[in-house]
């Protein structure tokens, strides 16, 4: 690079087993890659900026923050790390810019793909009302960026030439062992975070699960808390929750009702026939109800049986138990103002004379 200076006995002096002219033309290196490496980031970060300015999506901003996380250090160093490829230096030496370098570019990496996730999930939770849920979504992506950093740091003493086959089989032994002391735990944790994305329900939700019927008020990390009708707040284990068959009552926005009624055997047969009609009037003059039938349909030990459906337009369970009862109340007070008498368990017993 420097030929005009051979004539002078100076450039070839040599320290280091490298002569000046060799630390010259490393020093000219140094500057021309720091020079292109800075205007390779200036052009490209111009450019994606003059893109962002065009386009809806913000995920160019990403890209941009991104470029902007490399530093000048980082681009001095890389400069530095080639300019050394023409000069001879001592191996140890070299070995440990090397090591500096592997630990920089991996920081670099794991930091670029921080911000990536970062965006990932404030995406989700702009999207997310539940606080609960919002929780727990910044737990995965913590979880997330800690997997990140181990995989890196493995990766790190890999390319340091550590064998890290024992060290993955050490880990995963002792993975294995920590796993089994807290597979309950692990297993409600990763229950949560099932529920957290696919969303069988919500806080808010009125869902039943077995026995047990009640509002979600609060998804943890370990368990689910419900309030009943009752009153009573029930506890249920995320394991558990995914394993149970739920009904979410949440989407429902009718209700349908089917039930029984009975009435005595003595009744007549002009006024079991006026029973469906009677039903249907006591199930449109209540609000929110749609009458679907009313029919006869078994001769019972001690009842003529007629079975009832019909519909409550509403998601509330308390407003479909309170309408249901309004119509019972209904069908009590016309069946009286008709002397229709329901049914309860009798026996009647007949005496023959000798």
């Amino acid at each position: 690079m420097l030929e005009q200076f051979s004539n002078y006995p100076f450039f070839y002096i040599e320290f280091w087993n490298n002569s000046v002219i060799d630390y010259i033309n490393a020093i000219v290196i140094f500057i021309a890659f720091l020079i292109i490496l800075k205007i390779f980031q200036v052009v490209i970060l111009k450019r994606l900026q003059y893109l962002a300015l065009k386009t809806k999506t913000d995920i160019d901003d990403t890209l941009i923050e991104i470029i902007q996380s490399l530093k000048p250090p980082f681009y001095s160093f890389l400069a530095f790390y080639l300019a050394l490829f023409f000069l001879e230096i001592d191996p140890l030496a070299r070995k440990a810019i090397n090591a500096i370098l592997i630990i920089w570019v991996t920081f670099q990496a794991i930091k670029a793909l921080q911000i990536l996730i970062n965006y990932i999930f404030i995406k989700r939770l702009a999207r997310e009302k539940e606080k609960e849920t919002a929780k727990g979504l910044e737990y995965v992506s913590t979880l997330v960026k800690i997997t990140l950093w181990v995989l890196g740091t493995l990766v790190i003493l890999s390319n340091l030439g550590i064998n890290i086959t024992s060290l993955i089989a050490g880990l995963g032994i002792g993975g294995i062992a920590i796993a089994l002391a807290l597979q309950n735990i692990l297993g409600d944790l990763f229950s949560s975070l099932a529920i957290f994305f696919d969303k069988p329900f919500v806080v808010g939700d009125f869902i039943v699960v077995g026995d047990n019927r009640g509002t979600v008020e609060k998804i943890g990390i370990k368990t689910t808390r419900i309030r009943s009708l009752d009153g009573e707040e029930i506890i249920i284990s995320n394991q558990e929750l995914i394993k149970a068959r739920i009904q979410n009552f949440k989407t429902v926005k009718k209700r349908r009702a089917l039930f029984k009624i009975g009435v005595i055997y003595g009744t007549p047969l002009k006024k079991l026939k006026t029973i469906p009609k009677l039903i249907e009037e006591a199930v449109n003059s209540v609000k929110l109800t749609k009458f679907d039938r009313a029919n006869f349909v078994e001769y019972a030990d001690f009842s003529l049986n007629f079975e009832v459906s019909f519909y409550v337009e509403t998601e509330n369970y308390k407003k479909f138990l309170d309408t249901r009862q309004a119509m019972l109340f209904k069908i009590k007070e016309l069946f009286e103002k008709e002397k229709i008498e329901m049914a309860f368990p009798t026996q009647t017993v007949y005496l023959a004379k000798e």
